[in-house]
Order: C-alpha cells, then structure tokens, then sequence
C-alpha cells in the first residue's frame, strides 16, 4: 500500500467549475489532482496510485459484470463511464497484483482487454455528481442509459468521463475499494480475486461474439 499524506485544503472559488471540482475531489475525497486537458474544457485529472489503482476494460463487459454480480444494487466501488471503456476504482496496489491474479486464475494472456493502471498513471476526473433526484425522474439527456438504476450522473457530452457510480463521501470512512482480502473490500466493496475474475469472463465472452459476427475472410 503506498502511503500517503493529508492534501492541503484548497479554498473553493464559487462560480468557478474548475475550482468546484477540485474542492470535491481533494477536500471532500483527499484524491489528488494534477492540471490536464480533460475533455469538455474539464481541466482536471486523477492521480493513480496514491488512493486508489484502475481497472480498465470495454464497457459492454464492465455492464455484464455489473449485471452479474448484482452490483447495481448493491453497496460497490465507484465506476466510471469514459467512452466505450469503464473504469472501476479498486484498492491502490491492485495493478501490480493483477498479472499474476491473472495466471492464478488460469486466465494468463486470454484477456487484452482487461488491463490495469497503477502509480505514474492518470485519469479524466469527472464532474462530481448531483443528487439523485426523485424515484422517476429523467436521467439527464447524455448520461449513459447503462447509469440508469445506479445513479443519475451529468451529461456527458462529447465521450467526457461521467460518474455511474461516484464514491461516497461524508460517512468519516475509506471510500469502498476491492482489496484482495478475501473477506472484501472496506464497506460493502466485492474482493478482488471475484472481481477479476467476473471481468475477465465478461471480456473474453464480448471478445468471442465479436470475433463471431466478424464476416469470413476467403482467399
């Protein structure tokens, strides 16, 4: 587990979205940020590592593992939602421990699409949510309809990195991360071994379907 030190509290300029964000990401999560080129005009980035590792795989099998394990209902780890990838946070370390999880798994090799980030790396941060709103309500015109039962995120224009799940915050205790505990993560959040193991199913299931509807190639 890498260490890390309390950020100092950077005072929050209303008006300024910028500002906003990184009030609620480093005073309210104690995540660090770095300046980037976010998409949307969202300049703005997540430090990888520190608190927290990435798990990175396409989005029709991010949703199938969440559909499977039953996650959408249930306390779990914040997702988000980057184009036609899905990110899910899981406990700092975990990218260094996921070839060898892999291997242990008998998975090794078979699932490109599953990949890691670690400490060095860095991701979009997007908007912090709003308040879910009334049982009913719309979801707000760009949100992802996979973010539909889990919560109601911001638009998400132009492929912007958007919140399905955001972390919890408030409650005085570790935002929910996959460990490799085999008891599970802190408050509610799968083990990782589980966790792994559900998303490589998943990509090697939308990998072979692809592969099928692929046309055949004659010489």
């Amino acid at each position: 587990m890498v260490p890390t030190v309390p950020l100092p509290r950077r005072p929050l300029d209303p008006g300024d979205t910028t500002s906003d964000v990184l009030h609620w990401y480093e005073n309210e999560l104690g995540w660090a940020t770095v300046p980037g080129s976010g998409s949307g005009g969202l300049p703005v980035r997540l430090v990888v590592g520190r608190s927290f590792d990435v798990l990175d795989v396409p989005a029709e099998a991010g949703f199938a593992a969440l559909r499977h394990r039953g996650q959408v209902r249930a306390p779990a780890s914040p997702v988000v939602l980057h184009g036609d990838r899905m990110l899910l946070l899981v406990a700092a370390g975990s990218a260094d421990e996921l070839p060898g999880l892999l291997d242990w798994l008998e998975w090794g090799g078979l699932v490109p699409d599953l990949r890691a980030i670690g400490v060095g790396g860095h991701i979009e941060a997007p908007l912090p949510p709003r308040p879910p709103g009334p049982p009913g309500s719309p979801v707000p015109s760009g949100s992802s309809p996979g973010a539909q039962g889990i919560t109601q995120g911001r638009t998400n224009p132009q492929g912007a990195a958007v919140w399905l799940r955001p972390p919890e915050t408030g409650c005085g205790t570790a935002v929910p991360l996959p460990t490799m505990s085999a008891l599970g993560g802190v408050g509610g959040a799968p083990d990782l071994v589980r966790l792994v193991d559900t998303l490589a199913t998943q990509c090697h299931r939308v990998r072979l379907r692809r592969a099928c509807a692929q046309p055949l190639a004659f010489s």
